[in-house]
């Protein structure tokens, strides 16, 4: 697989790395082959897309690289530390203190406010309250919703929620974002905004993106494309520069 073309490829160790990952489900007496000898790595600061055809293995990559099941051989490497093999109690403390994770529906808590989700998996992870109060005030201003920090999420527009669910994602300073479909349910205006943010703030905090989509506006904004199919890689493909800036 050829180098991607960015200049933290070229400087740092990659975020997360599948090395010959395989994955098989069983769907009764079937047997589904849904990634056969995956190679994969991601840098920080880097946008990947991953796109292909459904059962073409974006899904179950998306579970492994953000520790939600296990490969049936392979290894996964995030940072370094191998963690395909590690206990489900410590693979569930680094989802929750190193990865973030936005999705289509936006996941929100409906009775929650604005900063409460976005607050809430420091509150989880033990953050005092004050730094809390400091990292929701700042992230929620870098996606524009400083005025709506009361708000619950049913008074808000889809791109106003998925902005929210960004800024959840990121509050924490993962080193590893995993998104999936995030500009699905989103009008092309607010798509290109929801995806600008993405890349900027993914940018300044070095986080590595993974995200799984159809959509071309989002694969136009993204580092590098990895296409899928029949849980393969079949085409490695930087953007041109001109998108990358």
């Amino acid at each position: 697989m050829k180098n991607p073309p960015t200049v933290m490829a070229v400087k740092a160790a990659p975020v997360i790395e599948l090395r010959g990952v395989h994955k098989t489900y069983r769907l009764g007496a079937h047997v589904v082959p849904a990634l056969r000898g995956i190679d994969l790595q991601v840098y920080p600061g880097e946008m990947l897309a991953l796109t292909g055809p459904s059962g073409s293995g974006k899904s179950t990559i998306l579970n492994l690289a953000g520790l939600i099941d296990t490969p049936d051989a392979g290894e996964i490497l995030l940072r370094g530390e191998r963690v395909d093999t590690l206990p489900e109690t410590r693979a569930a403390l680094l989802r929750r203190d190193a990865l973030g994770f936005v999705f289509q529906s936006f996941n929100l808590v409906p009775v929650m406010s604005v900063a409460e989700n976005v607050d809430y998996p420091l509150f989880l992870t033990g953050v005092p309250s004050g730094e809390r109060r400091r990292r929701v005030a700042e992230v929620l201003e870098a996606v524009g919703l400083q005025d709506h920090a009361k708000h619950r999420p049913d008074a808000l527009s889809g791109g106003q929620r998925q902005r929210v669910a960004i800024a959840r994602a990121l509050v924490k300073l993962p080193k590893l974002v995993i998104a999936d479909e995030p500009t699905a349910s989103l009008d092309s205006r607010t798509a290109d905004q929801v995806l600008d943010l993405m890349r900027e703030l993914g940018h300044a905090q070095g986080a590595a993106f993974v995200i799984a989509t159809h959509d071309h506006r989002l694969t136009r904004r993204c580092d590098r494309i990895v296409a899928l199919l029949d849980g393969q890689i079949t085409e490695t493909a930087a953007e041109p520069m001109e998108t990358l800036q």
